[in-house]
């Protein structure tokens, strides 16, 4: 498997090309399709990659085949809300901060640094954040404006906020994948 990155994320290992033949229609396969075919040992790495949690990815992969990628979506949100307090601090502790692009401001930089370690102090974990759909241009701001604003949260609402980001980044690092992004 070859890792692949998705801008300003994680590093996710691809699927490893499988061959055609086995299938009883001809033509290539979905990308659907040869997720749902990968061997367990082959796929979950690639499912970790997306959520690092072990439980997820082994859940994720147990459940298959998937008819639609929309069940495979909604069968990821159900194992990620799922997720214990110890499995969420397990995903949090292989995430970090989208990188911002290299045209940002040095205090740009500064200020994100400053504004995540008082994150950290506060709830005692990685700040986490989809980003998806915002321009890279815009990381710096809308980062900066999500942190400052989660740190007025109780711990208790953060932890929330924190499993609905980790399930977005999730779902979206899945989409990525299977439309050869990720």
């Amino acid at each position: 498997m070859t890792p692949t990155h998705l801008p300003g994320q994680v590093a996710i290992p691809s699927l490893p090309s499988l061959p055609t033949q086995t299938r009883d229609t001809p033509g290539p396969r979905s990308p659907l399709e040869q997720f749902n075919t990968t061997p367990a040992d082959e796929l979950e790495p690639v499912l970790v990659g997306c959520l690092r949690s072990p439980r997820w990815a082994r859940r994720i992969s147990a459940h298959r085949p998937y008819p639609t990628l929309d069940a495979l979506l909604a069968a990821s949100d159900e194992a990620a809300y799922d997720l214990t307090p110890g499995d969420l601090t397990e995903a949090l502790a292989g995430e970090s901060l989208p990188a911002l692009p290299e045209s940002a401001y040095s205090a740009a930089h500064m200020a994100l640094e400053a504004a995540r370690a008082a994150y950290q102090i506060r709830f005692g974990q990685a700040f986490a954040i989809c980003l998806d759909g915002v321009p890279p241009s815009e990381f710096a701001d809308h980062l900066l404006a999500a942190i400052r604003s989660r740190l007025a949260n109780d711990a208790d609402e953060e932890r929330v906020v924190t499993g609905e980001e980790l399930r977005r980044l999730a779902r979206g690092r899945l989409v990525a994948h299977l439309q050869g992004r990720g």
